[in-house]
């Protein structure tokens, strides 16, 4: 295996932890709608606090896949087509979230405003779930012919690990938009953001005790992997105390750092355990290593001087527009933004 090829794979792993953790707490500030506010403005004030990022955080998902596609083709042609069916979903779902908060805004009455709410809750409940399904899938062993084609069954699909993936990723995003909400509001809002963040973390632990005894029986994780496999469930464990801990004393920034680290160590944990394979068949013949489904080495070489000139221009854009829209958000300077016919 090549530096290059170690290098996309590594490359892909960032992205996608780059999208759980901007494009995650939008999911969790979504899903807040529901469990935070209780009435149509507050449930707007919170969108607010995404309207200016929520669309440009898709971006990476969409440079995930692209750099799947363009680096490592094998895997995203067997991936993409083995789970097309779980894919689409996703793709419906990010659909109808986005035009929800344009509907919610333009919809002529209160019945339609609401409908569209409901509509940013259910994609933002689904996206992250769907997403966990497939992150966990992939982690088992998969039937693969010799030419890369995988033919899932139902079971391959939907399965205990993958049920507690999707539990576990939504449930981080949950926590990642409840302490974004903490850090972007003011008042009772923000108090009961933290409250409800500090109260839901009881839920991860038996989550994550369930997917350690799921690994050992669905994947061969601790077979090949063992003192990694140990030590990111360790640290996930720590992380998970730690986001607690900060969320009920109120250490707003600790607290976001903290769920935003629970994204890095998952993914993390599913490349490592993966390593150096990219989809582990059930004929270990089958299975994908990197160095079979990677691109050309001068597309590699290509790319690599690409990524160096445009991730610190795309990260550099992101960090700017962050830093730029950020300020805390009160119930009372909203509802007079809106009497001014201003939207999210």
């Amino acid at each position: 295996m090549s530096f290059l090829q170690l290098l996309w794979y590594a490359v892909i792993g960032l992205l996608f932890i780059i999208f759980l953790v901007l494009d995650g707490a939008d999911f969790g500030v979504g899903m807040a709608t529901r469990f935070l506010a209780s009435n149509y403005t507050e449930r707007k004030l919170l969108l607010r606090t995404i309207g200016p990022h929520w669309d440009g955080n898709e971006v990476f998902l969409v440079t995930a896949g692209g750099a799947m596609f363009a680096s490592l083709p094998g895997w995203y042609a067997s991936l993409f087509s083995g789970f097309y069916l779980l894919l689409f979903f996703v793709l419906i779902a990010l659909i109808f979230r986005g035009v929800s908060f344009e509907f919610s805004d333009a919809a002529l009455t209160e019945k339609g405003k609401h409908g569209w709410l409901w509509v940013n809750f259910i994609s933002c409940l689904f996206i992250p779930f769907l997403l966990g399904m497939l992150f966990t899938d992939m982690i088992q062993p998969l039937p693969i012919d010799a030419g890369g084609n995988i033919f899932v069954s139902f079971y391959n699909v939907v399965n205990p690990l993958s049920i507690l993936g999707g539990l576990c990723i939504t449930a981080v995003s949950l926590y990642q938009g409840l302490n974004y909400i903490a850090l972007r509001t003011e008042g009772l809002i923000r108090y009961h953001a933290s409250r409800l963040a500090d109260n839901l973390y009881w839920i991860a632990y038996p989550v994550e005790v369930l997917i350690v005894i799921a690994l050992y029986f669905q994947t061969n994780f601790y077979e090949r992997h063992l003192v990694a496999t140990l030590v990111f469930l360790v640290l996930i464990v720590a992380v998970t105390v730690w986001g607690q801990i900060a969320a009920a004393t109120d250490k707003e920034i600790q607290a976001i750092i903290a769920s935003s680290s629970l994204f890095a160590l998952i993914v993390m944990l599913i490349f490592t355990g993966l390593f150096p394979y990219v989809l582990i068949a059930n004929n270990p013949a089958h299975s994908l290593l990197i160095k079979e489904v990677s691109s050309s080495p001068y597309t590699l070489v290509i790319m690599t001087i690409v990524l160096v000139i445009l991730l610190p221009i795309m990260l550099a854009y992101f960090i700017w527009s962050y830093v730029s829209q950020w300020h805390r958000i009160s119930l009372e300077k909203f509802k007079k933004d809106l009497d001014n016919g201003e939207t999210y």
